[in-house]
């Protein structure tokens, strides 16, 4: 019982970090073992940049939106 409310708090917590936009990087590191062995994974500080400038651009931006 004890793993499986673990389990549930992990799941939870995911899902909260997805909601305010914090990616996953668990998550990543797991699914390029799976579809990409042997390619080099991102650091942790490199994964965190790239998805932060893919949701909110890299700079593109001219006029004041955000």
């Amino acid at each position: 019982m004890y793993r499986r409310l673990q389990q549930v708090a992990r799941l939870f917590s995911q899902s909260a970090r997805l909601m305010v936009g914090v990616p996953d990087y668990d998550n990543y590191v797991a699914q390029m073992a799976i579809n990409h062995p042997g390619e080099p994974v991102m650091t942790y500080p490199a994964f965190f940049r790239e998805r932060q400038e893919a949701r909110f651009g890299r700079g593109k931006c001219n006029t004041r939106c955000c």
